[in-house]
């Protein structure tokens, strides 16, 4: 909590009777649950034994003590997990933000180090995924939408909130058309894929990528493939989503099931479908807009983590495209 931004406080309190084997319920595997809490209620939470500190604004320490203590019954007769949690935040409402809330900071630990997001948008954009079950990422090229959607996957494997990751891409070209590439399926598709290898081999290291492919564990796809699914206990990924039709990404975000996490990430500048034919994304945006549970981050230029060029790349367009919109494409 930044202390500059909002007034804090330290909410101390007892949790009673003593009993260990309630206590790592309610804490959940490496204070995992704990952790859930501080990122969905903007506070911070430290325990020695029962003895619990809740730091943050006053009105979300009262909302996290009332919370801790009714969740500390529940531990006495129910195992709690990542989804119970989940859905007594929900119905307590402690976590609607207050006028003073700060996103807590979110670090993702992978093979290649600690992953942090770079400036704000980025920050706000990992803080949603940790807090959400479905989240948008839109924005151009090189703002680590998809590259940050993988690492907090990664994390979310490794520390078994879910059983499998699912990294899905539209090809353009899927469905009859798929069929008169050359090549098996691995072949036809590896294509679109691409970018999600290389984010995966980067977090992981190849070998290991390729052991959980070939357990399952990992899954790469196009889009076409997930019709008729059912996705539980999985990270969902739907990368360049400006491709989907409206068909397309109503049924992505219809297969999504208990204790799963979706993100859809896309450019809407960069979008290859038929003209007369209208973006699932921009369609998404316009339906989902005001959904509760479902966030959006939007990126712009000044976000790029690329090469500096590629911000001004990105500018150049968006300005020659301003001007062909209120003057007419020229030549």
């Amino acid at each position: 909590m930044n202390a500059s931004t909002a007034r804090t406080t330290a909410t101390d309190f007892t949790l009673q009777p003593d009993d260990v084997e309630r206590l790592a319920n309610l804490a959940g595997p490496f204070d995992a649950h704990l952790r859930q809490l501080e990122l969905r209620l903007g506070v911070e939470i430290a325990n020695r034994g029962q003895v619990f500190r809740v730091t943050g604004a006053p009105a979300a320490t009262a909302r996290t003590e009332r919370l801790l203590r009714q969740l500390w019954e529940d531990a006495a007769v129910e195992t709690l997990d990542e989804a119970v949690i989940h859905l007594r935040i929900a119905e307590s409402g402690a976590d609607q933000a207050s006028p003073g809330y700060v996103p807590q900071d979110v670090s993702i630990r992978t093979k290649r180090g600690t992953v942090r997001g770079r400036g704000a948008n980025q920050q706000k954009y990992l803080h949603a995924i940790a807090t959400h079950d479905v989240n948008f990422g839109i924005g151009p090229a090189g703002t680590g939408k998809t590259f940050l959607g993988v690492a907090s996957a990664v994390e979310a494997l490794n520390e078994g909130r879910v059983h499998r990751l699912i990294l899905v891409r539209p090809a353009v070209e899927a469905g009859e058309k798929l069929g008169f590439l050359p090549g098996d399926l691995t072949q036809k598709v590896d294509p679109y894929l691409r970018p999600l290898y290389d984010a995966l081999y980067e977090m992981l290291g190849v070998e290991k990528v390729v052991k959980l492919l070939e357990k399952n564990v990992i899954e790469i796809a196009p889009l076409a493939y997930m019709r008729g699914r059912t996705l539980n206990d999985a990270f969902v990924i739907l990368d360049e989503a400006q491709n989907t039709s409206i068909e397309q990404m109503k049924m992505f975000l219809t297969r999504i099931g208990h204790g799963s996490t979706a993100v859809v990430t896309g450019d809407m500048t960069q979008i290859d479908l038929p003209r007369h034919q209208k973006s699932g994304l921009k369609d998404a945006l316009e339906v989902l807009r005001n959904i509760d549970g479902i966030s959006f981050t939007f990126f712009e230029s000044r976000d790029v983590v690329r090469h500096p060029l590629v911000a001004r790349i990105v500018n150049a367009y968006d300005a020659r495209d301003a001007s062909d919109s209120e003057t007419g494409p020229k030549g």
